[in-house]
């Protein structure tokens, strides 16, 4: 069944980590791809807050930087000569059975509308994964989708030109639209991580890390993000104690509520049969991995938005609701914010526009546990939370507190970690903030849910919910993308007053919270 789906170049690519530039695999788009400006792309899809750590800049980039001009040249040169080259090679490769391919701890997909290719990596970490293979030249479709003739995309060894400054700024918080090249969320990944985990956990958690940093934030950069909320500490607190009243402990209502842990091949089909519903097979690489401390992010990597999804968290019962969050809202809010005369700096500056956070993660918070059966505003509540009492207290203090809501000694440290990030002497109390904005937009959206247009709020783009009445006779509606699930309003209302009733959020306590 599988081998239907996929289908190899003459070569066995299973077995090999790096693709030849030679041996450049070419696949065929159904859709028409248009190439956009790195200072556009930079805007896009930025979770900024769930993926600190994903495809971050590897030490040894500059090793390559002489290849970058040779790898632009070539890759000009190629495609001028490759038009009736590739399209007989693509009929070749429709040809050829599938050889079994071999799961590594890191694989890219590339899903297209018919046979989808991936190519699995030996390396372990995406940190690496310009030294191995980079998927290049596969831009956003952009609505109205035109019909006119087919581009390619290219797979090779050789990172392009530009692809640090792009993925750089990739990263950079949706409300930060100044342009500057510095990303703090790349700034503050610990370059000791492991390290200090191992030593952490020796010392029966008794040792504070003591962080290192390979390009440390500017303090005053880092000052903006260590002040943290108590406003929606006790709403926080309220939801955790709601879930393990019913369920006893998180565990056991991750293993009730979440399902069985899913395989590679699992995931990959349950991405796919996502993406057809939504209309956007062809438009996203998929890049599975175990090295990412959220569990998704939606990227731009080398011109191609890019999902990354941590194998080690994806749960049968809560990957649907993981893909309305990344693609379902961050995906379409992006491509559907190009068309917008808001799409730059300058023109967000015109206009007047608020930050976009907290109503970006909220939204797509929400849409993450949108049709469970209990939507437990769980994760949200406890990053909230941890950011708090990370302003409080020490790491060690920090790890055992979270330790009446969490058991599992590794998922406490990931959440601490989150909760340090920046800093370098945990031994003192202080936080990285961001991670509020989930449950603080969460609130603000519930709070006013019955006076927001659910479906402007995602057709025009990277917007606040407080712009949207205002932005709306400026805006460009013609084919935008909404996904599948706002489709029916009536029934999306009344899984936003299942998730109030569940976490026993009132409307009155909203409004004294809110206004």
């Amino acid at each position: 069944m599988e081998s239907k789906k996929l289908h190899w170049p003459e070569q066995e690519l299973a077995k090999k980590s790096i693709l030849n530039a030679e041996e450049s695999l070419i696949i065929d788009s159904k859709r028409s791809i248009s190439h956009l400006s790195p200072g556009i792309l930079k805007d896009i899809f930025t979770t900024g807050t769930s993926s600190y750590n994903v495809l971050l800049q590897s030490k040894e980039e500059k090793k390559h930087h002489s290849q970058k001009q040779s790898s632009s040249t070539y890759s000009k040169r190629y495609r001028k000569s490759s038009k009736s080259p590739s399209s007989s090679r693509s009929k070749d490769l429709r040809k050829m059975k599938a050889p079994a391919p071999v799961m590594s701890s890191s694989t890219w997909y590339c899903l297209e509308r018919h046979p989808a290719v991936f190519v699995t990596s030996s390396v372990s970490s995406p940190v690496k994964f310009i030294h191995d293979i980079s998927v290049t030249g596969n831009s956003i479709v952009l609505p109205p989708k035109p019909k006119n003739k087919v581009k390619r995309c290219h797979i090779s060894t050789l990172p392009k030109s530009k692809l640090q400054p792009q993925l750089s700024r990739s990263f950079e918080k949706g409300d930060d639209f100044s342009g500057k090249k510095f990303c703090i969320l790349t700034a503050i990944k610990p370059i000791n991580l492991e390290k200090e985990k191992l030593r952490f956990f020796k010392s029966d958690y008794t040792y504070n890390p003591q962080f290192e940093y390979a390009n440390p934030s500017l303090p005053s950069v880092l000052a903006k993000h260590s002040n943290a909320s108590d406003r929606f500490l006790k709403q926080s607190i309220n939801i955790m104690e709601l879930t393990l009243q019913k369920y006893g402990s998180y565990e056991k209502f991750e293993q009730a509520t979440g399902g069985s842990l899913l395989s590679k091949t699992r995931i990959w089909s349950h991405v796919r049969k996502y993406m057809m519903k939504e209309g956007c097979m062809g438009e996203i690489v998929v890049h599975l991995t175990e090295d990412l401390l959220s569990r998704a992010s939606m990227t731009v990597v080398n011109g191609c938005p890019t999902l990354t999804i941590n194998v080690s968290t994806a749960r049968e019962h809560w990957l649907e609701g993981m893909l309305r969050h990344e693609i379902g809202t961050h995906y379409f809010r992006g491509i559907n914010n190009l068309q917008q005369p808001w799409n730059s700096w300058t023109g967000r500056k015109k206009h007047e526009l608020k930050p976009n956070n907290p109503t970006e993660e909220g939204l797509a918070s929400i849409h993450s546990v949108l049709f469970r059966k209990d939507p437990f505003l769980w994760r949200a509540a406890l990053l909230y939370y941890t950011v708090y009492q990370a302003s409080q207290m020490s790491f060690c203090e920090l790890f055992k507190d979270i330790g009446k809501f969490v058991k599992d000694p590794n998922t406490r440290w990931d959440y601490c970690v989150r909760a340090k990030r920046g800093w370098t002497d945990t031994s003192q109390p202080g936080c990285f903030s961001k991670d509020q904005v989930y449950l603080d937009g969460i609130l603000q959206i519930l709070r006013y849910r019955e006076t927001i247009d659910f479906h402007l709020l995602t057709a025009l783009g990277k917007v606040s919910y407080e712009d949207v009445d205002r932005l709306k006779g400026l805006a460009v509606i013609e084919n935008m993308r909404v996904p599948h699930f706002l489709q029916d309003h009536g029934r999306y209302m009344e899984h936003l007053e299942k998730i109030m009733e569940v976490n026993e959020l009132s409307d009155r306590e909203l409004r004294d919270l809110i206004y």
